[in-house]
């Protein structure tokens, strides 16, 4: 599950999940869904991607900024991820194909994630919420 939350200049993306690397998934969805509609985005080309970070939602940023990062560099957008985590280190796919301004028809540019309601915790039903604020 993926949500937008209210913010006053920019917008607020969590990813919600039954694990850590399910909640950065549904995170980079989040993402996805503030520049497209993420169900017009074809899964079909894979890249790889990793960051590291000493603390779970720095982790979470720098996540979200590498994605930002291949959207722009590699002109395409997302719409499948696939993310392991261990300890320290993040691996993960993200699939989809170059953008299209007539069928992706994307809302706004996202520039970077904020370190603004960065979170990373387990709330009382254990699942996991990663969190941030993008620039857009």
């Amino acid at each position: 599950m993926w949500q937008h939350f209210h913010h006053q200049a920019d917008i607020g993306i969590r990813g919600i999940g039954d694990t850590l690397a399910a909640a950065f998934e549904e995170g980079a969805m989040a993402l996805t869904a503030v520049i497209a509609e993420p169900a017009k985005i074809e899964a079909n080309k894979p890249i790889e991607i990793e960051c590291t970070a000493e603390e779970k939602d720095l982790l979470f940023a720098d996540w979200i900024n590498a994605l930002i990062y291949e959207m722009d560099v590699r002109k395409m957008l997302f719409s499948r991820f696939e993310v392991n985590i261990d300890r320290h280190a993040l691996r993960a796919k993200a699939w989809g194909e170059p953008a299209d301004p007539e069928k992706h028809e994307a809302a706004v540019e996202v520039k970077a994630a904020t370190f603004m309601d960065l979170k990373v915790y387990q709330n009382k039903n254990n699942q996991w919420i990663a969190q941030c604020v993008v620039d857009v």
